[in-house]
């Protein structure tokens, strides 16, 4: 008997729905469900219209006074991953390092700048949908202040991985969808942004942007690489353009940041673009010389090395191998001369740009093993008994220091002596726990500061 009865109820319940419908008022308001522009490849690439809205925020951190030593920009002050004038000890304590600070942040490889006693760090907010610049007291990791303003991006082996450039005046950044500000670096508060979409057409290569600015005494240079300017000179403080760079060859920006090189005289910067390389004079823009010989299809991310006396290498992943070069002057002009190149087997770097220290360079090989390769092209040894994968690495008073980029396992830092012999490794300690520990290090007056994907932490080395 229950079986008709439910069965009335049904036709009723419906009939009810539908005269609601029929009946219900013509005007009501509907909202349609657009896409968001995280999921909206051409958004993406097009960045937003009109000014970057921003708030800044302040925190309850204090700079500490007596730490004087920076590390100011990728790769330091020199852009050689070379830290000076602070010694640290052979090994570490049986317990490890102290641990100064650790801290949650935004998915990422966002690596850490370090001036006047605070660290300068380009976060991201996945909650918010926010990049957040921040501050911090180097002594313990608290929050100064943070400016943040919103990008939404999907996530792509994290989000930000870029590291500020900072001077005693101004800090600037490059977001990982191409957002530019440079605040004031005690206070944060905006002196200018730009979105390098929306202002110069760059295209944003796959997994966002990973060059890192470059500050010179009163201009930041960037590599836009868009539709109309290759590079750029823009004065910290009043934003003017100093120069502009055209692009008349039409390549695109790569993961690749730029680096100073001097010879005979000139001051140049050198990148590395979709097409090949680039130099132009640091002076006026100029285009001083392009290699077209060295590019990589997939991408380009370890920046060129200076390795004196006119000659640079170039290394990457994806079978590229490494390519040296040296500059010679024929009449009026500046020419690359390619001395060799050497196959992804004996050298190359898929993520980190090697070092180059006391006549020898030295950098993580694809497969992940530490090598050492002469300025002339020879391989002098690689080390079989670790794999650090896609970790970083540093010389720090004379020691390299290296880490594990899947910090599960046992001995994440390992500190080694190294020279023409070999590798010799004289302390290992394990100090985060995490896995991608992608992130270029900083150190400065005897403070490490390093990162998985969502951690990051300060070590005292001056135990």
């Amino acid at each position: 008997m229950w079986r008709p009865f439910a069965a009335i109820l049904v036709i009723v319940f419906c009939i009810l729905l539908l005269g609601c419908w029929l009946w219900a008022p013509l005007n009501q308001t509907v909202s349609l469900r657009a896409p968001i522009p995280e999921n909206n490849p051409d958004l993406i690439l097009a960045g937003s219209s009109g000014d970057i809205p921003g708030r800044l925020a302040s925190g309850i951190g204090v700079p500490s006074s007596g730490d004087t030593g920076a590390w100011p920009q990728f790769r330091g002050a020199h852009r050689d991953g070379v830290a000076t004038g602070s010694p640290i000890r052979e090994g570490f304590p049986e317990d490890g390092p102290e641990v100064l600070w650790r801290i949650s942040v935004g998915e990422g490889h966002a690596g850490a700048a370090i001036h006047s006693g605070c660290v300068y760090l380009l976060d991201y907010d996945e909650q918010a949908r926010e990049d957040v610049v921040r501050r911090l007291a180097l002594w313990n990791g608290e929050d100064i202040w943070r400016y943040s303003y919103p990008v939404r991006i999907k996530r792509n082996h994290g989000m930000s991985r870029t590291v500020p450039a900072v001077n005693d005046e101004y800090v600037v950044t490059i977001g990982p969808m191409g957002h530019v500000h440079c605040l004031k670096a005690a206070s944060g508060e905006l002196v200018w942004s730009k979105d390098l979409t929306r202002d110069y057409g760059t295209r944003i290569p796959e997994w966002y942007a990973g060059q890192c600015p470059l500050i010179e005494p009163d201009r930041v240079i960037l590599a836009p690489v868009g539709k109309k300017y290759l590079m750029t000179a823009i004065d910290l403080a009043t934003e003017e353009a100093i120069w502009e760079t055209p692009n008349d060859l039409g390549w695109e920006m790569t993961h690749s940041s730029i680096v100073p090189v001097q010879f005979e005289g000139v001051r140049q910067y050198v990148l590395c673009t979709s097409g090949g390389v680039v130099s132009v004079d640091s002076d006026d823009g100029k285009v001083l010389w392009t290699l077209p010989d060295w590019k990589i299809k997939i991408a380009n991310i370890p920046s060129p090395l200076d390795v004196g006396e006119g000659r640079i290498l170039f290394s990457g992943g994806y079978n590229a191998g490494a390519m040296m070069i040296r500059l010679t002057r024929r009449a009026d002009a500046i020419e690359p001369e390619i001395l060799f190149r050497t196959d992804a087997k004996t050298f190359g770097a898929d993520q980190h740009t090697p070092i180059y220290y006391e006549g020898l360079i030295y950098g993580i090989i694809p497969g992940g093993k530490l090598a050492c390769l002469t300025p002339e092209g020879q391989r002098l040894w690689v080390d079989e008994e670790n794999n650090f994968g896609l970790g970083p690495f540093m010389m720090v008073d004379e020691k390299l220091l290296v880490l594990d980029d899947d910090q599960k396992k046992p001995g994440g830092l390992s500190v080694f002596r190294v020279g023409s012999e070999g590798a010799t490794k004289i302390a290992t300690t394990s100090v985060l726990d995490g896995h991608e520990a992608w992130a270029p290090m900083a150190f400065a007056s005897g403070k490490l500061v390093l990162r998985d994907v969502t951690t990051m932490v300060c070590l005292d080395l001056n135990w």
